[in-house]
């Protein structure tokens, strides 16, 4: 078997992503969790729903906007959804547990998303499942997962989301934000 057969296609990476991201979600949901906990928890999903969107800006939508009738105004759509979420991250991430706002943003933020991986779910992916082939989807999987290796780990709202200019900023703003992770013990 060849390395892309063995591996999710891009249905399975996105939906592996958004379950991953709502356990996290239902986590933060409970009521009982340290101001800590909420903390961690807020910025480990900010890392991933950063890396997430990243991939899918590079990959996904772009295949998209090739394999759809209407693909340039379903990516045009999803991507400002990100943006949206993106400069909600932005917000959240500075604030303690302890501020006010910081609950408001989660929620919108977990709003949000929800309603941006059901339309992904229930519209998006199965129309790329029906328009591209197999080896297509299979390839495209692994582009997506080896971008999330280079994405950005923190929202980065002024950042170009689409390509070219994303594929080449993207990996060296992700070093960057690896780096400033690391010397602030910030955990990813």
């Amino acid at each position: 078997m060849s390395q892309t057969e063995q591996s999710p296609d891009l249905i399975g990476v996105i939906v592996s992503d958004h379950r991953d991201v709502e356990r996290v979600f239902t986590e933060l949901e409970q009521g009982d969790l340290a101001p800590e906990r909420r903390k961690e928890l807020t910025d480990h999903v900010i890392t991933e729903l950063v890396r997430h969107s990243v991939a899918e800006e590079q990959y996904m939508y772009p295949a998209a906007r090739k394999a759809l009738a209407d693909g340039d105004r379903i990516a045009d759509h999803e991507v400002q959804e990100h943006a949206e979420a993106e400069r909600v991250m932005k917000d959240l991430e500075g604030l303690d547990p302890g501020d006010a706002r910081f609950e408001e943003l989660l929620a919108t933020l977990i709003r949000d998303i929800r309603h941006h991986v059901s339309d992904e779910e229930n519209d998006l992916l199965p129309r790329l499942r029906e328009a591209c082939s197999q080896q297509e989807l299979a390839e495209l999987g692994q582009k997506v997962l080896q971008a999330k290796k280079s994405a950005p780990t923190r929202p980065h709202p002024s950042a170009p989301d689409t390509p070219p200019a994303n594929r080449i900023l993207d990996p060296g703003a992700g070093m960057i934000d690896r780096m400033r992770d690391a010397l602030t013990g910030r955990h990813t």
